[in-house]
């Protein structure tokens, strides 16, 4: 059954995120401090069993210069430093999750992609492997990484996961094999929250792929949602009672919905109705917003888990139209 009372409230809803004030400010003086270290982007190629994709090992500087991890997979035979024109997808990872290991995701790769697989700082242990610290200031949290630096936008987790992602875009425009016209972001869950923010935060994606996106109203999501993450949120609440308006103060600087008003990239979003970590009217409200064309599948009889192989399917689809119609 759908985990809403009614469908046309639920496609309509427009979320009560409010941005703050100086949203826009925040996140360019965050993206110049990052721009200030040089990428370092480095390539190193691995996994020599795979005969129709190539992989490299790859490290760049992402929030405050610190390392970041990645995968870099590509068609057989692909000479990275030679121009050429493969459109790339740059991936991102949901909750407790890496980059896991190199013969991991295929699917864009032997698509004719090149995927940068980008890995998620302080995460990957849950369900897939990561490889990436996280260097923070801190205090104190429920266990998890939703309330990391809580008290503060500068000190927030998502300031320094979202600056990442913003720079493995940067990433994949350094590749002289990749054509820098032509690259999507994507990712589920987590990873699909982050695609959204990148979406809002650059004007050089040239589509977003979000799958059952996170990160996205917050003021419902955590006192909605049956589930955790959100719920660490919640559980933080329960015991630092009365800073409820602090918290989602801080928040409002990371959550999509208020950051996709600035997107201009063609996207498509999946949303399942029976989704009890991603509410519906969750991903509406960054999907409503948004501000550039847009397509929504939705799962009528999926949890989280949304549509798997058929959204892959229509994702190849979808960019294989958009880089067409260029």
């Amino acid at each position: 059954m759908l985990v809403e009372p009614d469908i046309e409230w639920v496609r309509g809803y427009q979320g009560v995120a409010t941005a703050p004030e100086d949203l826009e400010s925040f996140w360019t003086r965050t993206l110049d401090q990052a721009a200030a270290h040089p990428l370092n982007a480095r390539f190193v190629r691995v996994a020599e069993r795979l005969r129709l994709v190539d992989v490299y090992d790859v490290t760049f500087a992402g929030f405050d210069g610190q390392e970041v991890r990645a995968w870099l997979r590509v068609p057989a035979g692909t000479d990275l430093d030679a121009a050429g024109d493969l459109a790339a997808v740059v991936t991102y990872v949901g909750y407790g999750g890496g980059r896991g290991e190199p013969e991991d995701d295929l699917l864009w790769a032997s698509s004719g992609f090149a995927h940068l697989h980008m890995d998620t700082r302080g995460q990957g242990s849950a369900w897939s492997r990561g490889d990436t610290g996280d260097i923070a200031t801190q205090g104190p949290t429920v266990p998890g990484h939703m309330t990391r630096g809580i008290d503060d936008p500068d000190n927030y987790y998502y300031r320094r996961l979202i600056t990442d992602a913003v720079r493995a875009v940067d990433v994949a425009r350094g590749v002289a094999a990749i054509d820098s016209s032509r690259i999507a972001v994507q990712g589920h869950s987590q990873g699909g929250g982050l695609a959204l923010a990148v979406s809002g935060l650059r004007s050089d994606v040239a589509a977003v792929i979000a799958q059952e996106p996170f990160l996205s109203d917050f003021p419902r999501s955590v006192r909605a949602a049956t589930q955790k993450p959100y719920r660490e949120i919640g559980e933080y609440l329960a015991i630092h009672r009365g800073d409820a308006a602090e918290v989602f103060g801080v928040l409002s600087y990371f959550d999509v919905s208020n950051l996709v008003g600035r997107a201009s990239a063609p996207a498509l979003v999946t949303v399942s109705l029976m989704d009890p970590i991603c509410l519906p009217s969750t991903v509406y409200a960054a999907y409503n917003r948004y501000a550039g064309q847009k397509r929504i599948i939705e799962w009528e009889f999926n949890s989280h888990e949304g549509g798997q192989t058929l959204t892959s399917r229509a994702a190849i689809g979808f960019l294989d139209e958009v880089f067409a119609g260029e």
